[in-house]
């Protein structure tokens, strides 16, 4: 499956246009690499998608062409989520 369409299915991010914008502009790593949205994902793959501060870290379990809402997060596994550093503002 392709990384995009992954990313839409599993509702990681929300919109199959955003994931490709965030593929081809080199937020997402796939096993450590930079992958564009039509790298080919199997399972056991890991991501990190990067979203200004935010990072997220996740472990392919299963692809699926179709998924319920409630069960698109058991395709994948969070391996770390982190908001960033933020500066507070007096």
């Amino acid at each position: 499956m392709r990384l995009d369409k992954f990313l839409k299915i599993s509702r990681i991010i929300k919109r199959r246009t955003v994931a490709k914008e965030a593929c081809d502009g080199g937020r997402v790593l796939l096993n450590g690499r930079v992958a564009k949205a039509g790298a080919e994902v199997s399972e056991g793959d890991v991501m990190e998608i990067r979203f200004g501060a935010r990072v997220g870290r996740y472990e392919i379990i299963d692809i699926k062409d179709t998924v319920r809402k409630e069960n698109a997060a058991d395709m994948y596994r969070v391996l770390q989520e982190d908001e960033g550093v933020s500066a507070e503002r007096n």
